[in-house]
């Protein structure tokens, strides 16, 4: 018995509905525009062997369930997964408040490291989605927190590459170090100053000096220290 009409073409309208709505699903999911909560997200986090592994970063989502050796329940980056962690990236504050996405407090610098993070994240691991909450909106898209993060991780790489500059113009001393002997620094061509490295690299955490190859003309500049104990014109100094 034939179908009315009505009824066929309701029919196959209703039908070419779900169709558009399940390529479009289809689209979304697979285009990394997949949107997770917090809450959602740890769900992920490696203790369900039938669950992928999930991993934010700056409110972008991996799934690192191919790295299920570090990445999975005892692992020794577990910590990072099912959540997003940005912070920890660079601090190294693996329990408590550590385990945080904000970035607040960090320099420059600091920020630009954890955008490179995120950086080997999209070339080591599948994108998968983006996590709603300081990073993302709820409709996927960038809030005014990510923008300034990605603004001062520019102002970092701007000034990582003033000092690598700066580093050129004056090549970083030889080291060795031993548990016998101790440390010590020396420059085939010039001689051994400690040098300042601008503030807000030194505020990372990392020496706030460097030991650095000075010409003798160079040497009445400002801002070079001579090793404590070490002759105004020797090649080598013990630290």
């Amino acid at each position: 018995m034939a179908l009315p009409a009505k009824k066929l073409l309701t029919s196959s309208f209703f039908g070419f509905t779900l169709l558009v709505a399940l390529i479009a699903f289809f689209l979304k999911f697979n285009s990394g525009q997949k949107l997770l909560t917090a809450e959602e997200l740890a769900l992920y986090n490696g203790t369900d062997d039938s669950l992928p592994i999930l991993l934010g970063i700056l409110g972008s989502v991996f799934d690192v369930t191919k790295g299920k050796s570090h990445y999975g329940s005892g692992g020794g980056y577990n910590h990072f997964s099912g959540r997003d962690a940005s912070r920890a990236f660079v601090s190294g504050n693996f329990t408590g408040d550590g385990l945080t996405d904000s970035l607040q407090g960090l320099s420059s610098t600091e920020v630009h490291s954890v955008l490179g993070w995120r950086d080997f994240y999209f070339r080591s691991y599948k994108f998968v989605g983006r996590l709603v909450g300081r990073y993302y909106d709820s409709q996927g898209n960038p809030t005014k927190y990510l923008k300034g993060v990605e603004a001062k991780a520019a102002r970092g790489a701007q000034l990582l590459e003033k000092q690598k500059n700066m580093e050129a113009k004056q090549p970083s001393c030889n080291s060795r170090w031993s548990q016998d002997d101790g440390g010590e620094v020396w420059c085939n061509d010039g001689f051994p100053r400690l040098v300042q490295r601008p503030l807000e690299i030194a505020l990372t955490g990392k020496m706030s000096k460097r030991c650095a190859c000075v010409n003798e003309d160079q040497l009445g500049q400002a801002g070079l220290e001579v090793y404590n104990g070490c002759d105004y014109l020797a090649k080598r100094c013990r630290v």
